[in-house]
């Protein structure tokens, strides 16, 4: 393992395809995992990126980081414009207009963009089949237009529009599990993946760019400037988030669970992840342990899904 770890590293891809120079926030784990995506998917490629932090951050006009074709669309249709261009690359190819080579095509966007306002054009693409990949970006909430809560946000985080105060203690909804909702749609391959295990991120992007169909990954992305979290600790909250359970990383290939081997045995409380974020600093510890029930079930029932399924 000690060889594996030293060596494993050499094999990702040393070519940048989202060049420095972009205007993410400081200590921004998103746009680390955007970077590793297009890392592990190369240059045959064409994106279809949704409105959000990412596109804000990529392409101020008349500059972008990208070095592979990407597309800014709306809110609701990146899903809709990604299945779109495979359709058309396609046929494309059938009547020889273009070159007879494999180009992966991948639909990107944020949790509110996925989750929320871009979930009808996503079931819809998964269902019909297309050969391509759609990424979600979960930073949960929706960052770049003043951290309102989405489908995403966790119980009990205080948000703009779901805050914290004297009646609330803030969100008042379970996140949507959105893996699971993918898993439904029978498609071949699910992943939740964070940037923080970079290895366990490519692998995964490079199992669903060769799967020849539709693939979904959720990506686990950490905001300091939502979560009110020191921009230094990004990675290290997106390992908290797997040791805790709040996002235990997995996959699903034609229906049959696997758990990452970054899982740790033992969970720890959530209240390690808790502590060094503002948006939970409010929670009571009758309210912490209502969350912690509902993580530990969760998580005992997806290790049984990998056990017999």
């Amino acid at each position: 393992m000690e060889n594996f770890e030293l060596f494993a590293p050499r094999l990702i891809n040393k070519q940048e395809l989202l060049s420095s120079g972009h205007r993410a926030c400081s200590g921004c784990a998103e746009v680390l995992a955007v970077r590793l995506m297009a890392k592990a998917l190369g240059e045959n490629t064409v994106i279809a990126s949704a409105t959000g932090c990412m596109e804000i951050v990529s392409s101020m006009f008349p500059t972008t980081a990208w070095q592979v074709p990407w597309i800014h669309v709306a809110f609701e249709n990146a899903a809709s414009v990604a299945s779109g261009i495979e359709a058309g690359l396609k046929a494309l190819r059938k009547k020889g207009k273009i070159d007879d080579r494999y180009v992966k095509v991948v639909g990107m966007g944020g949790d509110g963009a996925t989750m929320d306002i871009g979930f009808q054009a996503l079931s819809g693409a998964m269902e019909r089949g297309h050969d391509m990949i759609y990424v979600c970006f979960d930073n949960e909430a929706y960052m770049n237009t003043g951290i309102q809560r989405s489908s995403a946000t966790p119980m009990g985080a205080s948000t703009t529009t779901a805050p914290a105060g004297k009646v609330s203690m803030g969100q008042k909804t379970w996140k949507k599990n959105m893996p699971e909702i993918m898993v439904a749609h029978n498609i071949p391959y699910v992943a939740t993946v964070c940037p923080s295990y970079p290895l366990d991120f490519i692998r995964k992007m490079e199992k669903a760019k060769s799967i020849k169909g539709p693939s979904y990954i959720h990506c686990f992305s950490v905001c300091p400037t939502g979560w009110r979290s020191p921009s230094q600790t990004a990675v290290s909250m997106g390992r908290l988030a797997v040791e805790t359970g709040v996002f235990p990383l997995f996959e699903v290939e034609n229906g049959h669970y696997r758990m990452s081997p970054d899982m740790p045995k033992k969970l720890k409380p959530i209240k390690d992840y808790f502590k060094p974020q503002g948006r939970f600093r409010h929670l009571t510890a009758d309210e912490i342990d209502m969350i912690q029930e509902k993580i530990t079930v969760e998580f005992k029932k997806l290790v049984e899904k990998a056990k017999f399924l």
